[in-house]
């Protein structure tokens, strides 16, 4: 049987986006926040080609209006590639 295929390691900013993902008590992190720390939707994007997090999205009301909020959450598969580094 053939071994699955080897993803290759995460860079130190996809570390550090998987990291803070992980001790976010909140169940994820918004676009906004995630922007805030410097992070790149390109980077986010193979995060999620590659099964590490989850991108949904969210509406909520607010004096003022509706929002749309996009919450980025890390995976079974995220937290397993940051626990075995």
């Amino acid at each position: 049987m053939a071994a699955p295929p080897q993803r290759p390691r995460l860079s130190a900013e996809q570390r550090r986006a998987l990291e803070m993902l992980s001790e976010s008590k909140l169940g994820g992190c918004t676009m906004s926040l995630l922007a805030a720390h410097g992070f790149t939707i390109g980077m986010l994007v193979y995060l999620v080609r590659d099964g590490l997090v989850d991108v949904q999205t969210e509406t909520t009301t607010a004096p003022g209006g509706t929002t749309e909020v996009v919450r980025v959450r890390i995976t079974a598969a995220g937290q397993r590639a940051i626990e075995s580094e």
